[in-house]
């Protein structure tokens, strides 16, 4: 059996070869550049990726578009200037979400989702910047399935999707659950409004997307973390959900030293690096404690050695946390 990694590459290679020979750029199509598109790899120009026509209106988005967005010179192995204050970012987890969403599409399949409306986005441009990318579950044949949204960080300058939800989402959706990452407006208040409205949005559509809504979670990196906090503990409709629609069963918070408790918060899972200069493992730790004070189900990790933003800890002593961090959710719901 042909790996899962060269069945992709294989997928997006087709998908250039297709365009070459004349195709639309609805179905399958290569890089804008007009140059065939290969396996994608650590050389694979960040531009060609933005403006290939299989990502048509939305390819930016898979990249940081506020404080250091990518400039035309730059590799997904140069991703890691355009994300400060991360670390552990591994190029080949870049080439495998690459990989993924552009087979998708090259399969005609729907992954990315506008939040809001036209008209809404007429009204208030800064919503042209947002969205809900999803990682379908595999393996459920068709039958609905969990749902995760996990926000990245980015210390509300930018969204870090590209190392801090997008490799989680995925790697979720090969566990068998759903994973949507939510790409926000950098704004404290606004992120928190685009989280509530993505969560409804799965909600309406939650036959379309085959989710079972019962039980989800929000997972969030750095500020991430405490939109997952924030959303999940005063509840969606705080923020501009219908009113009605649930809590999350369980919040999954990464590197982030909030301290707030809201009286109302979910389940808490949380990690963080001991040598984190941002958030400190004791402000999160302490949390923790209090809620698991007051009869709340939480799980705590520090990692010896690790600083922020380690993303999912490949080859660290963080790696499999996510799954850890899968099996907790599970147990709430």
């Amino acid at each position: 059996m042909m790996p899962r990694r060269s069945f992709l590459e294989a997928a997006v290679w087709l998908a250039a070869a297709g365009s070459l020979a004349g195709c639309s750029s609805d179905g399958t199509a290569g890089f804008a550049r007009g140059s065939a598109l290969g396996p994608v790899t650590a050389d694979t120009p960040i531009y060609d990726v933005i403006n290939n026509p299989l990502l048509d209106g939305y390819g930016r988005l898979l990249f940081p578009t506020t404080l250091h967005p990518p400039t035309e010179d730059m590799t997904l192995d140069d991703l890691s200037a355009c994300l400060p204050w991360y670390s552990e970012i591994h190029t080949s987890t870049t080439v495998d979400v690459v990989s993924y969403l552009l087979s998708e599409r090259a399969a005609e399949r729907t992954f990315f989702y506008d939040i809001y409306t036209d008209a809404e986005k007429a009204a208030d441009p800064s919503l042209a910047n947002t969205g809900l990318f999803r990682f379908a579950a595999e393996g459920a044949g068709g039958a609905s399935a969990p749902f995760a949204v996990v926000s990245a960080g980015g210390g509300f300058a930018y969204v870090a999707a590209m190392h801090d939800s997008f490799p989680h989402c995925l790697h979720l959706a090969r566990s068998g659950v759903n994973g949507f990452a939510v790409i926000y407006r950098p704004d404290a208040q606004l992120a928190c409004e685009d989280l509530a409205r993505a969560v409804s949005f799965i909600f309406e559509h939650a036959d379309e997307l085959s989710v079972d809504t019962s039980g989800y979670s929000l997972w969030g990196g750095s500020a991430g973390a405490r939109m997952a906090a924030w959303v999940g503990g005063y509840g969606p409709a705080a923020f501009g959900a219908p009113v009605g629609t649930p809590q999350p069963a369980a919040a999954i918070m990464q590197y982030t030293g909030m301290s707030e408790l809201t009286g109302a918060d979910p389940a808490t899972y949380a990690c963080v690096g001991d040598r984190d200069g941002i958030a400190s493992w004791r402000t999160m730790q302490a949390r923790l404690e209090a809620l698991s004070a007051t009869g709340v189900p939480t799980e705590f990790h520090v990692y010896e050695g690790l600083s922020h933003g380690f993303g999912l800890g490949v080859d660290t002593v963080a790696e499999g946390w996510i799954d850890d961090a899968l099996a907790f959710w599970k147990a709430q719901r």
